[in-house]
């Protein structure tokens, strides 16, 4: 197996075993950052234009919550991406922004997301709202988010979690504004991560 695709497989491992920890209401900090880490490393050594692996890395560090890890982890996205090709590399950047307090740029980067199809519109819709600050419209984004994932069959890592929502109520928990839906697929409160 060439070198990236096992380092992405070892990020998507790692992950799964983050999520389950967090799911179950268990300490998933260092699991995260290490799928984040792994995700980084699989970037580092992929061809290009394969931005899912960064959108993987900020959304895990999101999640484990070490807020200066993530932030240089969104410099270092930022530098990967100076002329973004797709909405996946607008995806990463915005969530880049948001990690940063650039808003007007998240929010440019959320209107480019959305020629990526529906998922890339709900993930944006709700990205605007917190840049934006509106506390309403995040919260119904946040919750089509869900009902998505909700309506899935399969999940990239086996592990039935609406991680998009996970990483965005940590976004928006930072700046006060966090819906707290209430799904199977999302962790218990208290889980301990951020």
């Amino acid at each position: 197996m060439e070198e990236h695709r096992a380092l992405q497989q070892q990020a998507v491992d790692a992950e799964a075993q983050a999520q389950r920890a967090l799911m179950a209401g268990e300490d998933a900090r260092d699991a995260f950052a290490r799928a984040a880490s792994l995700y980084r490393r699989s970037w580092d050594a992929a061809p290009p234009g394969a931005f899912g692996r960064l959108i993987g890395a900020l959304k895990a560090a999101v999640i484990a919550g070490d807020a200066e890890r993530t932030r240089e982890l969104a410099a270092y996205v930022e530098r990967e991406i100076p002329d973004p090709p797709s909405p996946p590399a607008h995806y990463a950047l915005a969530i880049a922004a948001l990690v940063a307090g650039r808003d007007f740029e998240a929010r440019g980067h959320a209107e480019a997301m959305r020629a990526g199809g529906e998922p890339f519109r709900r993930a944006a819709e709700a990205i605007d709202a917190l840049a934006a600050g509106d506390a309403g419209r995040y919260a119904a984004a946040v919750s089509a988010i869900v009902g998505d994932f909700e309506g899935r069959d399969e999940h990239l890592t086996g592990v039935a979690i609406a991680d998009t929502a996970v990483m965005l109520e940590r976004l928006a928990a930072a700046r006060g504004i966090a819906a707290g839906p209430e799904s199977p697929l999302m962790p218990p409160r208290g889980g301990r991560t951020g």
